[in-house]
C-alpha cells in the first residue's frame, strides 16, 4: 500500500479528525503541510476570537477592576490547570509566568537554595541551548562546577549516563524531558530516581514533551519542571511559560528575582520582601495576562480528549514519517537522527542531510512548513490535534522532491 493510501485511510479512522477545523487558517498564503509543530503552533479560531473578545470586554470593558476580579489570581488558577490537564500535577504545585529562560534562572537558582552547600550543576551537552547557558551563567556568578554528560546528538541521556555524573556534590540536575534535537524521550522517573540517590534534585524542561507526550510529574517524583507554552499548547509567540515547583519543596524554595507579585500580601506595598505562601512566590512581576489567553482553548480541547489520545495520534504520526524516510528517503542520502522506537521518542522525529539548510526555504516556498536546525537536521513537528495523516505524507513527498532537486544540482 503506497503512503498516501495509508494517510487517507488513517485519517478517516482518526478519532481527532474533527479537531483540525478547530484551527484557523489563512487562505491567503496556504499552507498545505505544517510540520513545525513543535516550535510555534497554529492558532484556534476560538483563541482568535477569545483575545478579541478580552480585548473589547475584559480589558475594555472592565478596565482595573479585572485584577480584582480574575486577572490576579489568573498565573496560579490556569496554572492549576496546566498541571492537571497535561503535567500531572496536582493543584498548587504550577504558575503561568515568564519565559522559559526566566524561569529556569528561577527554579535552578531555587533548587540551590534547598540545596545548601553543594557545589555542581549536572546537565548535558545536547540540551537545548537556553538550558546550557543559563546553567553555565550561574555557575560562573556563584563559583560552581558544571558537570557536563556526553551524549549521543541522535538519542538522549541514558540513565548510565546520568549515574555517571551526579556526585554527593551535585545540587540539581537539568535535562530535557524530550530532546530538541532528536525527539529521544527521556525515563523521566529513573531520572528523579538516580538524582535522588545522591541527594540532588531533578529539573525537568518540558518545553518539547508537554501536549505532546504524557507527562506524571507527581508521580514520577520530578522536583522542578519549567516548559513553553506556545508549541503545543498554542498559546503564541512568546506566550508565557509554566514553574512546577514540588509542594514538598515550597517552604525552602527562594530565588533571586524578588518581585511585588511573589511577596505575601502583595498589596501591602510593606518594606522589605516576605516570600509569599506556595507556589506564589515563584512569581516576580506583574503577570502577562493577555499573552496567557490564547492557550486556553487548546487546553480545553486537551482535556476533552485526554493525553493518551494525544500521544497514540503523535506515535501514529511520526511512525508514518520514519517509515516514509526509510521507503523513500534514505536511499536518496537522508538518515534517521531521531530513535525509531516509539518508547523512546517524543513528537518530532529529525533527519539529517547535507542538503537539508538549503532545502528548507525550497519547502516554504512550497507551503511546506519544517524546521532547520543545524548542521544539517530537518525535523518534522506534527501536531496531533491540527495535523492530519495526508498533511505529513504531501510534506514528506514534498522534502523527497527536493533532495532528489537537491542531488541533481549538486552531483550528489
Amino acid at each position: 500500500m503506497d503512503h498516501v493510501t495509508r494517510a487517507t485511510e488513517a485519517d478517516a479512522t482518526d478519532p481527532l479528525r474533527p479537531y483540525r477545523d478547530r484551527f484557523h487558517t489563512d487562505s491567503t498564503d496556504p499552507v498545505v503541510s505544517y510540520l513545525d509543530g513543535n516550535s510555534l503552533g497554529r492558532p484556534t479560531a476560538a483563541s482568535i476570537d477569545r483575545v478579541t473578545r478580552f480585548l473589547a470586554d475584559a480589558w475594555g470593558g472592565r478596565l482595573i477592576r479585572g485584577w480584582d476580579e480574575q486577572w490576579w489570581d489568573l498565573p496560579i488558577t490556569q496554572g492549576d490547570t496546566v498541571g492537571r490537564v497535561v503535567l500531572g500535577a496536582a493543584a498548587g504545585q504550577t504558575v503561568v509566568a515568564d519565559s522559559t529562560t526566566v524561569l529556569l534562572y528561577k527554579l535552578i537558582r531555587g533548587a540551590l537554595a534547598l540545596r545548601p552547600g553543594r557545589t555542581e550543576i549536572v546537565v548535558d551537552r545536547d540540551n537545548f541551548p537556553t538550558d546550557r547557558y543559563v546553567v553555565e551563567s550561574i555557575a560562573q556568578d556563584r563559583g560552581l562546577t558544571v558537570r557536563w554528560i556526553d551524549s549521543d546528538p541522535r538519542g538522549g541521556v541514558e540513565t548510565e549516563h546520568l549515574a555517571a555524573a551526579v556526585t554527593d556534590r551535585t545540587a540539581v540536575v537539568v535535562l530535557s524531558h524530550v530532546a530538541y534535537r532528536s525527539g529521544f524521550l527521556l525515563d523521566a522517573a529513573a531520572a528523579a530516581e538516580t538524582a535522588h540517590a545522591r541527594g540532588a534534585l531533578l529539573l525537568l524542561d518540558l518545553s518539547h514533551s508537554v501536549g505532546s507526550v504524557p507527562l506524571h510529574l507527581d508521580e514520577w517524583g520530578v522536583d522542578l519542571a519549567t516548559g513553553c507554552t506556545y508549541k503545543y499548547l498554542n498559546g503564541g509567540p512568546g506566550s508565557p511559560a509554566f514553574a512546577y515547583v514540588r509542594r514538598e519543596h515550597h517552604d525552602g524554595f527562594d530565588h533571586p528575582i524578588h518581585g511585588w507579585a511573589g511577596r505575601a500580601d502583595s498589596f501591602a506595598m510593606e518594606q522589605g520582601y516576605v516570600p509569599a505562601d506556595g507556589v506564589r512566590r515563584v512569581l516576580s512581576g506583574t503577570p502577562p495576562i493577555l499573552a496567557m489567553i490564547a492557550m486556553q482553548d487548546t487546553l480545553q480541547m486537551i482535556d476533552e480528549v485526554g493525553m493518551e489520545a494525544v500521544r497514540r495520534k503523535s506515535v501514529a504520526l511520526t511512525a508514518l514519517a520514519l517509515e516514509y524516510a526509510r521507503d523513500e528517503l534514505r536511499p536518496l542520502g537522508v538518515e534517521i537522527a531521531s530513535p525509531e522506537d516509539p518508547s523512546r521518542r517524543g513528537g518530532h522525529v529529525t533527519l539529517d542531510h547535507p542538503g537539508f539548510r538549503d532545502i528548507t526555504p525550497r519547502l516554504w516556498s512550497r507551503g511546506v512548513v519544517p524546521d532547520f536546525r543545524a548542521p544539517r537536521g530537518l525535523r518534522l513537528g506534527p501536531s496531533p490535534l491540527s495535523t492530519s495523516f495526508l498533511e505529513l505524507v504531501t510534506g514528506m513527498e514534498a522534502t523527497r522532491d527536493e533532495v532528489v532537486r537537491y542531488r541533481r544540482e549538486n552531483g550528489k
